[in-house]
């Protein structure tokens, strides 16, 4: 016999979305878990794809990834050095950003549009996390990296626009970022485009500016 199946309830449209730039670089990702005193199984065989320091008194486990796996330091088995940034700095990525999995983008020296830039970098997706203060009143994320060793080298994709959902300011900010130049490195005239989240639906959504936001297909044809 069939059993009930409910249409989904339909989200609002016009609801709050955030607008960021969108980073032409490598997708990246770094997870953080702590490891409790009385679980060492969980830490007694290293396969090169984690590293696990102790920070304050606590063990952790930290793994990076690329857009498809996880990755480790080497030549072969790296992904533009992200994860030789993350095993060099595990310590501090730890105290910035806590456990997680915390999502960005790895951009800047020999990395797709390189910015200009000499240094490569990490721009978390999530801005609302990287400003928010910790549930602890302890201070955000930000202000834990700027106090940091990696100040300039972590930190998050620039927010254009939040608000109600509307197609003008979608358009106007693309606009202006297509004249203005990028926002995440000032100076740089060829930025890729925006990502547009939509609050309710927990959607992102790209619109960039090459090809007038064909795919990749469509602007060869």
């Amino acid at each position: 016999m069939h059993e009930f199946t409910p249409w989904p309830k339909t989200k609002r449209l016009f609801r709050d979305i955030v607008i960021t730039e969108k980073i032409d670089g490598t997708n990246a990702a770094i997870h953080i878990t702590a490891v409790p005193h009385d679980e060492p199984g969980e830490i007694t065989v290293w396969d090169g794809s984690w590293t696990s320091p102790v920070v304050d008194g606590t063990r952790y486990v930290i793994s990076a990834q690329s857009r498809t796996r996880i990755i480790s330091p080497g030549k072969t088995t790296d992904n533009y050095g992200f994860a030789g940034w993350v095993y060099d700095n595990a310590e501090d990525l730890v105290r910035i950003l806590g456990e997680g999995v915390h999502f960005g983008e790895w951009w800047g020296q020999g990395i797709q549009r390189r910015y200009g830039l000499e240094t490569r970098r990490f721009s978390l997706f999530n801005t609302a996390r990287w400003f928010e203060t910790a549930e602890d009143g302890l201070d955000s994320m930000a202000t834990r990296a700027e106090l940091s060793s990696l100040a300039g080298q972590i930190g998050a994709v620039p927010v254009l626009y939040a608000g109600v959902f509307d197609e003008a300011a979608i358009r106007g900010t693309l606009g202006a970022l297509r004249v203005g130049g990028s926002m995440a490195a000032p100076g740089f005239m060829n930025p890729e485009g925006i990502c547009v989240f939509h609050t309710q639906t927990r959607s992102v959504f790209k619109v960039t500016l090459d090809a007038n936001d064909a795919g990749k297909w469509e602007a060869a044809a």
